[in-house]
């Protein structure tokens, strides 16, 4: 009896040990992984001082614009299209439209898709 005990005994202490071993080379790694993160760190150009951060322009802040366009059609084909058979990038054309006015979702309608609802106010 006093032999199984002492087997059982045994077995945990190994498995005690090997947790223990185990931490180790996970604390190792963690050290290992900060001092390359130092090392990268030294190496990377310094912050810009305040007097070479960006300016505005002269003139203020550049405006965004916005406009509408008119779409283009994608040419029917039994072949499939590849991109450099499009005349523009995208569906959107040069052509601006001749409206300006941001289009808007219909009255009593809650401009979702699928919603099966009447979506009213």
């Amino acid at each position: 009896m006093t032999s199984a005990w002492m087997e059982m005994a045994a077995g945990r202490g190994a498995l005690g040990i090997g947790l223990i071993v185990a931490g180790v080379v996970v604390v190792v790694l963690l050290l290992g992984a900060f001092v390359l993160g130092v090392r990268v760190k030294r190496r990377e150009l310094p912050t810009p001082r305040p007097d070479e951060q960006p300016r505005l322009p002269d003139g203020g802040p550049v405006r965004e614009t916005s406009e509408r366009r008119e779409p283009d059609e994608v040419p029917r084909s039994q072949d499939r299209l590849t991109p450099h058979e499009l005349k523009t990038h995208g569906n959107q054309s040069d052509r601006r439209s001749a409206t300006q006015e941001r289009p808007r979702w219909n009255e009593g309608s809650s401009g979702s898709f699928g919603s099966g609802g009447p979506g009213g106010r």
